[in-house]
């Protein structure tokens, strides 16, 4: 299987099976729209009369055999050997936990998924000491031979139980001891309100990761990110970020922004964000039901697909600028990738990755809290539903008719099964503009890296 496409004045060939990119002519392009294997030893007439149109009958016979020599050295049309991985998707030991600290928010930004913290159950709670604790030994318990266990500490607003945090690290770290090789690499994502001294200096000292959330430029994040009054939070919040991020020397961490309907020039709010310094950015489609206002729907998706491309200009031209900057959906790994069972499976939720609420309850991740289908037990009973472990971890491209004959599978592993089960009842049925997007990022993606390998190319 070979995706090919043309963007940025490239001629981008993907070789899905074994993930090979290649830049090629317009001859070679054309020629491959009229071959599939298995190659007959010459060109076929029919495929001679139709490109002599365009192309010499010599370059053609020249153009025929290299693409031939190419698929019996299996760099094009490579045969899938990832399917044979697939049994190996089963459940695994647990390395990562979502504790949701806080079931409640200082906020009440319009499309919060979490519905401000209450998830759907009409309360509003914080977790005790008591509990996390009893989360972090549950994870440590159930890690198998993992050395590293990652925690993030989530809400709602997470600073908003702050003391609960900083007591769960230090319990954290005590544990530590208690084995040979075990760590804790805790994360926390924040809305910035309540961001000091004291809590930044915690921050940067024991997370290793931490997620900022900001929309871009005032207007954008002061529209959706709102106080319960309904003030924007954008002046709050960005010198706050700004000295977080100088502190931690602009490593480990990320700003990440949610786009709307409202703001389908997206690229103008990384943009901005990027003026502000930021080096590490996120902006996520907001996912939520097309009777919203700001909610994103088949029609935006050609708008969407032009500002991705637009924002992968922008990059290389920052760039060339030396104004380098990450934007997290454009960055892949074309040299060697994840393992196999992460390619096939992609989301760890449910099986590796758990999210655990004040009360205790286990759910697959922090978007299926609230979920009772998906309940998964509770810590307390120091065990999880194997019957739902089980499905989680068998969750793979093979097993979504959809992912099976998708050229981006390998980089998409099927989706976000949350948002599969929101919008199409099954974890196995993939989100349609969820995979269209994804498909364009990917594009992007692959150009910008094809874009500075032929640059570097022609500098040597």
């Amino acid at each position: 299987m070979i995706h090919k496409y043309k963007l940025n004045g490239y001629n981008i060939v993907l070789d899905v099976h074994s993930g090979g990119v290649h830049l090629v002519d317009e001859l070679t392009y054309d020629m491959l729209d009229n071959v599939n294997p298995p190659f007959e030893e010459k060109c076929p007439e029919n495929i001679i009369e139709k490109l002599s149109r365009f192309y010499d009958r010599d370059e053609i016979l020249s153009c025929y055999e290299e693409v031939k020599e190419l698929y019996n050295e299996h760099i094009l049309f490579s045969d899938d050997t990832y399917e044979k991985f697939a049994k190996y998707s089963v459940a695994a030991p647990l390395k990562s936990m979502c504790l949701l600290v806080t079931m409640d928010c200082n906020l009440r930004c319009r499309y919060c998924f979490a519905e401000t913290g209450e998830y759907g159950m009409k309360k509003r709670k914080l977790m005790s000491f008591e509990t996390g604790k009893r989360a972090l030994d549950f994870l440590l318990e159930n890690s198998g031979d993992r050395e590293n266990l990652e925690v993030d500490f989530f809400g709602g607003e997470p600073l908003m139980n702050f003391d609960v945090v900083k007591q769960l690290v230090m319990y954290g770290r005590s544990r530590e001891k208690d084995y040979i090789n075990k760590h804790f690499r805790f994360t926390v994502t924040t809305n910035g309100i309540l961001l000091d001294d004291e809590k930044t200096d915690f921050i940067n000292r024991e997370m290793s990761n931490v997620v900022l959330s900001i929309d871009g430029r005032k207007e954008v994040n002061d529209r959706m990110r709102t106080h319960i009054n309904g003030s924007g939070t954008y002046d709050e919040i960005i010198e706050k970020y700004k000295k977080l991020v100088e502190k931690r020397k602009h490593q480990n961490y990320y700003v990440r922004g949610t786009f709307t309907k409202h703001n389908l020039d997206f690229t103008n709010d990384v943009l901005s964000l990027a003026e502000q310094g930021f080096k590490e950015i996120s902006a996520e489609p907001v996912v939520a039901p097309a009777k919203e206002d700001y909610a994103l729907t088949e029609r935006d998706l050609p708008a969407i697909f032009s500002e991705y491309e637009r924002l992968a200009q922008a990059i290389l031209v920052s760039d060339k600028q030396g104004k380098h900057f990450n934007f997290f959906h454009f960055m892949i790994d074309l040299d060697q990738g994840p393992c196999a069972i992460k390619r096939l499976r992609g989301c760890s939720s449910g099986n590796e990755y758990v999210a655990v609420t004040p009360d205790g309850d286990i759910y697959p991740c922090h978007q299926f809290v609230g979920v009772e289908k998906y309940r998964m037990g509770n810590i307390a009973e120091g065990k999880i539903n194997s019957d739902i472990r089980n499905e989680f971890a068998a969750a793979n491209i093979y097993s979504k008719d959809d992912c099976k004959n998708c050229w981006a599978k390998f980089y998409c592993s099927g989706g976000c099964n949350a948002n599969n089960y929101t919008y199409n009842g099954d974890i196995h049925s993939p989100y349609k503009i969820s995979c269209e997007l994804e498909k364009k990022r990917l594009e992007c993606a692959i150009m910008i890296k094809a874009a500075i390998a032929a640059e570097e190319q022609q500098e040597d």
